[in-house]
């Protein structure tokens, strides 16, 4: 009789598949959690992610016993797929992906280098195990040979049982956890695979809302506003041209900012000097990032629940911007650099009714930044078109949209028009800094082309930032150490969302600054009384910003849902509002007097009804 050592009862343990493939996935959690959820509890990660692991073994067992070793590896490389991309998307949306973001992934050929960007190498060590078997397998007679021994059948009563047991715990994990609002807490507390299911089958978390009950009557209680009789500044730029210019990736701490006595927008701080500036707005856009920006600021609704607006709602008749201002009397236009098929901008534009679009066809590629031609040519050929659009005798509506300064931000050296400080080199930080001086440089060079050709006094300008630059969630410990010496405080939730708006009013030369909050949404009513042009009889969920001082903007995607931003705080829930975190404007001391359950509830119920009204519009024949 052949004795059984210890070590050999170790090795046959370990070679089974089930044993070997699940310690892969344990340390492939691991690294998922440290990275999204920088550590946490030691055992958690192993008591919601082992059992959903186990799940798929154990039908792999019953269903691919003579074809094991493969069947083994296609969903070891399935699920460290799944793990991959929840965390690249996390590192730039703050976000769990779910399987919503499949339509995207024509998208990211374009972002590719944003994408690489946030690549960090340890990430690729979830693969590791993966090419190791595969080159293995090719060179090694042992470990083929290992492979065709795995073809044998486990009882199937006990393979039944470990899969009936695995799922209850899957269950177990998942229900305590499902009515919570914080998607990150619920990924966190069921594990990731038991969420990312959890989504593809649980129900929405949206309050359904009859559309028909949708009233700007019902959207100014619920925002706590009145219609105001003599609204300030009503028509102050009726008659005037409106150029509205979206600033790629342009946060409002560069506003002002100095390196080393450098100013790093001497443009937009001259401008923000002579116009209206609010230091207090925010985005409101998601998983479409500018395209969203877009359609928030010429609709005045919410972006979807999931998918970028551009995609989701471009079928529908969209009351915008560009039709209101179309059936005023105005030309309408759009400009960008890159090729309108991009985010599906060529439908959006036909739903939001844009006269005409310029976009690669009309600027070419010459001086090439990002994906396709700079600022420079950009403003220069906008410029010269707005010039010829004005000699018509109408006044137009058109919106710009920059794209030099787009993640992650790899500036051509020959765009360089400053030095950074040596310690900002060769970080996200100092990239992104750079490059929104290149983008104030062009704007500048744009501002002196419509002083000269007789524009810029003839219109109302709006500029105001699309997105984030630098999420919180992307920074390294440096980075966030950089961003801590500019803000003078730890860099947080309401300093990532805060963009800058700035409108100049025709012939104004005396600028003052308003610090009521205000967010994408709030852009078309804002303009619309500034041009002297009624919204009585349109539904919309922003509010005049010149004549409104509270507000509740409704958040999505970049952060939680239920997230929302009131006049002194950003508020994340937790499981519900009662666990939620205060995030106070200029990094003060957090209280939940700053928030109310009654802000939470009506944010809420306005995301709610932003969907349902726009869902039931027709579709665009």
């Amino acid at each position: 009789m052949i004795k059984v050592t210890a070590r050999q009862r170790i090795w046959r343990l370990l070679s089974k598949p089930f044993v070997f493939f699940s310690i892969l996935m344990a340390l492939k959690i691991y690294l998922a959690r440290f990275v999204i959820f920088d550590g946490g509890h030691v055992w958690m990660p192993l008591a919601t992610g082992i059992p959903s692991v186990w799940v798929a073994f154990c039908l792999v067992e019953l269903l691919f016993h003579k074809r094991k070793l493969g069947a083994y590896l296609v969903v070891n490389l399935i699920l460290t797929t799944v793990y991959f991309a929840v965390i690249m998307y996390y590192k730039y949306f703050g976000v769990i992906v779910t399987y919503h973001a499949l339509q995207q992934v024509g998208q990211v050929t374009e972002v590719k280098s944003s994408v690489f960007s946030l690549l960090h190498p340890y990430f690729l060590l979830i693969y590791v195990d993966i090419v190791v078997l595969f080159i293995l397998l090719l060179v090694s007679r042992n470990v083929r040979a290992w492979g065709r021994s795995l073809a044998v059948r486990e009882p199937r009563s006990a393979t039944a049982a470990v899969g009936v047991l695995s799922l209850a715990m899957c269950v177990a994990s998942i229900y305590p956890y499902k009515d919570g609002m914080n998607e990150i807490l619920q990924a966190q507390n069921m594990g990731i695979l038991n969420y990312e299911a959890y989504v593809a089958f649980g129900a929405s978390k949206d309050e359904t809302i009859d559309s028909s009950k949708v009233t700007q009557e019902k959207i100014r209680e619920i925002k706590g506003n009145e219609a105001k009789a003599n609204p300030a500044y009503w028509g102050a730029a009726k008659g005037k041209n409106v150029i509205v210019i979206q600033l790629e990736a342009f946060q409002n701490f560069l506003i002002g900012l100095k390196l080393d006595g450098q100013e790093i927008t001497p443009n937009l701080n001259r401008l923000a000097s002579e116009s209206l500036y609010f230091p207090h707005f925010y985005q409101q856009v998601g998983q479409g990032n500018t395209s969203d920006a877009e359609f928030v600021v010429n609709t005045s609704f919410y972006i979807p629940q999931h998918g970028a607006a551009s995609q989701v709602y471009a079928d529908k008749e969209l009351p915008s911007m560009p039709k209101t201002f179309a059936e005023n009397g105005y030309e309408t236009a759009t400009f960008h650099t890159n090729d309108v098929i991009f985010w599906n901008r060529k439908e959006l534009y036909k739903a939001l009714g844009f006269g005409k679009y310029y976009d690669k066809t009309f600027f070419g590629e010459e001086d090439p930044v990002m994906f396709g031609a700079s600022d420079e040519v950009l403003y220069d050929k906008t410029a010269a078109k707005l010039g010829s659009m004005q000699q018509s005798g109408k006044p137009f509506y058109v919106q710009v949209i920059s794209m030099s300064g787009h993640h992650p931000f790899n500036l051509p050296e020959r765009k360089y028009k400053m030095k950074l400080p040596d310690k900002y080199e060769d970080t996200l930080v100092g990239d992104y800094i750079r490059a929104q001086n290149y983008a104030d440089f062009a704007l500048g060079q744009f501002i002196d082309k419509l002083k000269a050709n007789g524009v810029w006094d003839n219109s109302l300008v709006v500029i105001y930032g699309d997105h984030q630059g630098l999420p919180v969630y992307s920074l390294t410990k440096y980075e966030k150490r950089l961003m801590r010496e500019i803000y003078g405080r730890e860099y947080e939730a309401p300093d990532m969302l805060n963009i800058p708006l700035i409108i100049k009013l025709p012939g104004q030369t005396e600028g003052k600054v308003l610090e009521q909050t205000g967010g994408q949404s709030d852009l078309f009513p804002t303009i619309a009384n500034l041009a002297g042009i009624s919204l009585a009889d349109h539904i919309h969920f922003g509010q005049d910003i010149l004549n409104e001082t509270h507000n509740v903007l409704p958040q999505r995607y970049y952060l939680p849902s239920g997230s929302f931003i009131n006049d002194k705080a950003v508020f994340v829930p937790g499981l519900d509002f009662k666990d939620g975190v205060v995030y106070p404007f200029g990094g003060g001391e957090a209280g939940k007097d700053l928030v109310t359950e009654e802000q939470y509830k009506n944010a809420l119920e306005l995301i709610s009804m932003s969907d349902s009204y726009v869902e039931s519009l027709p579709e665009r024949k």
